[in-house]
């Protein structure tokens, strides 16, 4: 475990859900509580809850809302001169205010490696995902020969589903001049995100985009390569792991995922879910630390979360008028 960090007090400090001064949230999400403020504005509260395969998480992941919350303002920073992003202010490590955009109806995931959902895919023999062809001949993680563009639909409940650029057109999800701006400006971004983590050491694998409206104009929203959104390798072990057939030493989500498999429960999470051991939330933490670290460069400062309902009812009075 990271000596900084002593394990009783990291699991003393998470945020499992937010709930201000004679006001709970307005909606719920995976991971997100969600405050409408006036002027066509948000106060949105990173918590420690965790997601995977659609699922929520009883236990959370100590100081998990903040290292998304402060890594996707590092990103949204990013790439400001590619697309508009929905970030106003960060008054707080768990919060952001933001713009309240009317969200476009499907997800965009760029996927540069054969990896994750692609990978499951491929090895059942299907070549094609999302409407998109996938060359035979591929080993897992290894790289497209160009970045592939893979939608889902855009779920409240439950799972999303897989869909293809002609069925987004088709049934009227997205115009087809809207459509060619978000693929554009997707692969803007993906090339963008790679080149950032390249420059730290890391391979962007894959990652998901959710776009918006606002004011008419196409508004990044959400999250923009964070662990949470993104696969990321380590690019100094890649080629090694690669030709010898062993698995990618990853910052990602997918680390969860993977022992929800190797474990057998990913089978039985609709009717069962399992409680998540404090060493595997530890380690958890320590992936989304290290990867805070690697792709910003700087040290992860945390802001203990015990008085945060004090701290969120005092920010969201003076940003309600």
């Amino acid at each position: 475990m990271n000596s900084r960090f002593n394990a009783s007090w990291l699991l003393r400090n998470c945020l499992k859900e937010s709930s201000a001064k004679d006001r709970p949230p307005d909606y719920r999400g995976k991971v997100r509580d969600i405050y409408t403020l006036p002027g066509n504005r948000l106060l949105i509260v990173s918590t420690d809850r965790i997601s995977a395969f659609d699922h929520i998480f009883a236990e959370p992941i100590s100081f998990k809302g903040q290292l998304l919350n402060m890594l996707a303002w590092h990103g949204f920073q990013k790439i400001a001169d590619l697309c508009p992003h929905h970030v106003l202010e960060v008054p707080h490590p768990n919060i952001t205010i933001a713009k309240k955009c009317s969200p476009v109806p499907v997800e965009v995931v760029v996927r540069g490696y054969l990896s994750g959902h692609a990978w499951r895919t491929y090895s059942n023999g299907l070549r094609t995902l999302c409407g998109v062809s996938m060359p035979d001949g591929l080993r897992q993680n290894e790289a497209f020969p160009e970045p592939l563009l893979t939608p889902t639909t855009k779920a409240h409940e439950g799972h999303d589903e897989d869909i293809s650029e002609a069925e987004i057109l088709s049934g009227g999800l997205v115009s087809e001049d809207l459509w060619k701006q978000i693929r554009q400006t997707a692969i803007a971004l993906y090339k963008r995100g790679a080149e950032t983590a390249r420059k730290q050491g890391l391979i962007l694998v894959d990652t998901k985009y959710e776009f918006g409206l606002f004011d008419g104009k196409l508004t990044l929203m959400d999250e923009v390569h964070t662990p949470d959104s993104s696969r990321f390798f380590y690019a100094d072990t890649y080629q090694e792991c690669l030709d010898k057939g062993t698995p990618q030493k990853q910052l990602s989500k997918e680390f969860l995922r993977e022992w929800l498999i190797q474990e057998g429960h990913h089978a039985h999470m609709d009717s069962v879910l399992p409680a998540l051991p404090d060493t595997l939330r530890i380690s958890i933490f320590e992936r989304y630390c290290e990867l805070f670290e690697t792709l910003t460069g700087t040290r992860f400062e945390p802001v203990e979360t015990e008085d945060f309902n004090d701290r969120l009812s005092t920010i969201l009075e003076s940003h309600s008028s």
